[in-house]
């Protein structure tokens, strides 16, 4: 779950709580960016030491993100993950211009009108309303199972896909869907540290992530408009921090002084915010490097597995109990996310 150069949200990478921005189906390497000379297009090492050293990278951030929010969230006391979020969020600002206008990883992208501001403006919100319900639901419930409602996100993509743009799937496509509803159902059940508002937030927040896959694909479909993922981000992140400042000094107080006042006698925790929106950042970026270097088909792939590797690293780490029960409803609902998007991939070959 490769398609022809689309700039609508991949469905089944299923990228959860990681502040991302998701990466477009498009061609690999020079076709793409030309010539272009910037730090990922020169490299001293083989190609294929490269591409396994992007890979590496790829899991170490988006599993890492998991697990620092999770630590920070739960474990460390941090309670404000509106705060995280609006943290996360200008992080992603910073870096972007680095990356973008000193290190020319993509070409620059303008804003053209006020039309497609407000567009980008909306996705920033739907942005904002999954990652800080998926930060949220991290301080309630266990990665591991995290992960396994993140998984869900085919499903409330084919629902919103049809509610919105009256489109319909094949037959076999929605039959693939019916092992990820069932696998969540069951790990549901059997969740030895199940919380109501944790889930709901959880749910929402994966509600959201395909909520934002479908209208992205509906508000920016001409071409002048059409941005590239880390130009995307480079708008959408401070929009995002725009948005939730409101709400933080609203529901968290003034969290700023607050985290300002404890950082003065922990220097840690300033190390682990600094690090946690750095890794927020790096996301996002080796998102890009994946698809760069392999295909989008490649990211779809470790997207797959990246759920389950980080529900056993959580789960070694954090030693949140589970169950018999909750890890075949788990496996249940990946083994359906695979039968969805081998479903599709071959929807798109017949197309073709």
């Amino acid at each position: 779950m490769v398609e022809a150069q689309s700039w609508t949200t991949r469905r089944s990478s299923n990228p959860r709580f990681e502040t991302s921005v998701d990466i477009p189906s498009t061609p690999t390497g020079e076709v793409r960016y030309g010539t272009t000379n910037n730090i990922f297009t020169t490299s001293f090492i083989s190609p294929a030491i490269l591409t396994a050293l992007i890979i590496a990278s790829w899991y170490f951030s988006n599993i890492g993100v998991l697990l620092l929010n999770k630590y920070l969230l739960s474990f460390y006391g941090y309670k404000y993950p509106i705060f995280l979020t609006m943290i996360h969020m200008i992080s992603c600002t910073v870096y972007s211009l680095i990356a973008i206008r000193w290190f020319q990883i993509v070409p620059f992208q303008q804003i053209l009108s006020r039309k497609q501001f407000m567009k980008i403006f909306a996705l920033s919100a739907i942005f904002c309303f999954s990652v800080v319900c998926g930060n949220t639901s991290l301080r309630y419930l266990p990665v591991s199972f995290n992960q396994a409602i993140g998984a869900t996100t085919p499903f409330f993509t084919a629902i919103f896909a049809f509610i919105i743009t009256c489109k319909k799937e094949s037959g076999e496509v929605y039959l693939a869907l019916m092992p990820v509803v069932f696998g969540i159902v069951l790990a549901s059940n059997s969740e030895p540290l199940f919380h109501l508002f944790g889930f709901l937030m959880c749910v929402g927040s994966t509600a959201g992530r395909a909520l934002k896959s479908v209208v992205q694909g509906l508000l920016l479909t001409s071409d002048s408009e059409k941005l590239h993922s880390m130009n995307l981000l480079l708008y959408m992140a401070p929009m995002a921090a725009m948005i939730l400042l409101p709400f933080t000094l609203y529901i968290e107080g003034n969290v700023f002084s607050k985290t300002v006042e404890k950082g003065r006698g922990d220097s840690f925790m300033v190390l682990l915010l600094v690090g946690n929106a750095t890794v927020a950042y790096l996301v996002n970026l080796t998102n890009f490097l994946v698809t760069k270097h392999t295909s989008a088909l490649t990211l779809q792939v470790l997207g797959n597995a990246k759920a389950a590797v980080a529900a056993v690293v959580s789960v070694l780490i954090f030693r949140n109990p589970v169950t018999v029960m909750g890890i075949s409803g788990f496996a249940v609902t990946i083994m359906g996310v695979v039968l969805y998007s081998e479903a599709r991939r071959r929807l798109k070959v017949t197309a073709h």
